[in-house]
């Protein structure tokens, strides 16, 4: 594609980085093919190809976000399957940031999505705070349908019915091996996370241990700035990212580790990207050294190797999370794992699609999103699972809310296997 940026806006790293991707591509469409709101929506403009056109023309004329373009990139998932289908190695996630990040700072929204927006940012990355909220949210969940916004309804029954009590293994500390101690590693606890589902760090902390691993939960770190930073909010994403690899290279200097693990594939697809986010900052070599250590929970459990178990007589359908399978480009990992211990493993037709969940799009474009759930859910249920397992706690909390198959994360049943306790969601079925 040719573009003709000037000197003086190529000055931009931002811009200069956007002009890289956009002369990659060739126009060829097959981006179409797998982006999940073009197969819904029809429109070209809803597709990976229109979105480049429409930022293209918006960034090289430096002129102000409309309302046209911010409502096809808002629609977009950020799924990243057009990545894993292009021939021509586009970054669109590189593109698709920078253009929000262009939104953020040239657009005025309506007053009622600047408050949405501004709620989420300021309630989800905070563990304490979100919890209150899903509290608030329980209690007014059986009114929702009073709500006059298809998005504060989307949020008040997102809110899941149970929430789990805090989980001390959340707070800063170092659980030692059992055992000789093979590999030193930090693990990243998450934010929502924290408040949605304990039971997957707990789970990730035994199986680590029984496997030789010291686990450090760092001090001072917290949210990975992935919901902040997919809105555009970069002083906000960067300032989360930035207190990260401080704690962490704080506990690399002080005791070395020999990975970052991340358990939730949205944090991981981010935090492998501070390098990219950090290039121009002071603390690049920082950012770039934790990146180069970030590894989700299924690579560092290849690496280490898992015992072979019995055949379980259990089905698991598996959900690929998009940040997972397009983002991270893990794809087969969790599925070999599961095999390894002994569970059937099944996948849905078009495992590729997303849920619908994609961080806050679930709750900013609740109908485009309850469509993708519903196609997800039946592809999975048609499987006949006993059980579905996934990498991601905005999947689970996105497909169980829409299934009445138990809904786990892959590391449950991992840790089970080699000699955790049963899942909760699990015994319940």
């Amino acid at each position: 594609m040719q573009t003709s940026f000037t000197p003086e806006q190529l000055k931009d790293p931002a811009i200069a980085r956007s002009n890289e991707i956009l002369r990659a591509c060739v126009h060829c469409g097959f981006c179409t093919a797998t982006c999940p709101t073009y197969q819904v929506l029809g429109d070209e403009a809803d597709s990976p190809r229109g979105r480049i056109y429409l930022i293209k023309d918006m960034l090289e004329n430096g002129r102000p976000a409309d309302e046209k373009t911010v409502k096809h990139i808002d629609r977009c998932l950020s799924c990243l399957a057009c990545m894993t289908t292009c021939p021509s190695g586009v970054h669109y996630m590189h593109l698709v940031d920078n253009a929000r990040e262009y939104i953020e700072k040239t657009y005025k929204r309506p007053l009622m999505d600047r408050m949405l927006r501004w709620t989420l940012a300021q309630i989800i990355p905070y563990p304490k705070r979100f919890r209150l909220a899903l509290l608030g949210a329980k209690i007014g969940r059986p009114f929702a349908f009073l709500m006059p916004d298809a998005r504060l309804r989307a949020m008040l029954e997102m809110a899941p019915k149970t929430i789990p009590p805090v989980s001390r293994n959340d707070d800063p500390q170092s659980f030692a091996p059992m055992g000789e101690r093979k590999y030193r590693v930090a693990l990243m606890t998450g934010c929502a996370q924290k408040a949605l589902n304990t039971d997957i760090n707990d789970a990730t902390i035994r199986i680590l241990r029984r496997l030789g691993c010291e686990v450090v939960v760092a001090k001072g770190m917290g949210c990975c700035g992935a919901l902040t930073h997919h809105m555009g909010k970069a002083d906000q994403s960067h300032a989360s990212a930035a207190a990260n690899i401080k704690a962490w290279m704080a506990e690399k200097r002080a005791g070395g580790l020999d990975a970052v693990v991340i358990n939730t594939s949205g944090c991981g697809t981010t935090v492998k990207d501070y390098g990219h986010m950090f290039r121009n900052d002071p603390l690049a070599a920082d950012a770039a050294e934790v990146s180069g250590l970030t590894m989700d929970i299924s690579e560092l459990l290849v690496k280490i190797g898992l015992p072979e178990g019995a055949d379980k007589g259990i089905k698991v359908a598996y959900h690929a999370a998009c940040s997972l399978q397009h983002g991270q480009q893990i794809k087969t990992y969790p599925k070999d794992l599961l095999k390894r211990v002994g569970f059937e493993v099944v996948e849905p037709a078009d495992s590729h699609l997303c849920c619908g969940s994609a961080g806050t799009y679930n709750l900013l474009q609740p109908e485009i999103s309850q469509q993708l759930k519903a196609r997800k859910v039946k592809t999975l249920e048609a499987k006949t699972p006993d059980i579905i397992a996934a990498g991601n706690i905005g999947c689970m909390m996105q497909i169980g809310s829409g299934t009445e198959i138990p809904m786990v994360h892959t590391v449950e049943l991992l840790d089970w296997a080699t000699g955790g306790p049963k899942p909760a969601s699990v015994n319940k079925s």
